[in-house]
């Protein structure tokens, strides 16, 4: 066997072996997109203001459910003061829910993936590093 042949060989044998470990975390990622749907349409987030009163359930992207006012509500008639109760909790709600459904999607995601942490930070250059990486290196 000529020395040509072999290194042809080994590197098939490499891009082989990346090509079945990319392929199988494709395979595992698209079976949990079924699963992870189903997850995500059923989280429901539900937070409560400080004093009780108001109650604000939300969903995974942090779209309003419900709303409940404690009786003790209509006691204190400052119209201003329950506007920002309210308006406080539903946010309170849905930034809960938005940590919630990032570390829901992010258990579908392979670890170390630039996807990962962008959900976790919200920066674009995390998801998009490895790629840029992978340019400069001329891949």
């Amino acid at each position: 066997m000529a020395l040509g042949e072999s290194v042809d060989r080994d590197a098939n044998r490499a891009l082989r072996a990346r090509f079945d470990e990319v392929y199988g975390d494709y395979r595992r990622l698209r079976s949990g997109l079924d699963e992870l749907r189903v997850r995500l349409a059923e989280l429901r987030v539900t937070e409560r203001s400080d004093d009780g009163q108001v109650t604000a359930t939300v969903g995974a992207r942090g779209e309003l459910i419900s709303v409940e006012l404690h009786p003790s509500v209509y006691h204190d008639r400052d119209a201003k003061a329950l506007s920002r109760k309210i308006t406080t909790t539903i946010r309170r709600a849905g930034t809960t829910a938005a940590s919630a459904t990032q570390e829901l999607v992010a258990g579908y995601l392979p670890a170390g993936s630039g996807a990962v942490d962008f959900l976790r930070t919200g920066d674009f250059g995390s998801l998009l590093g490895r790629a840029d990486s992978a340019l400069r290196r001329g891949e």
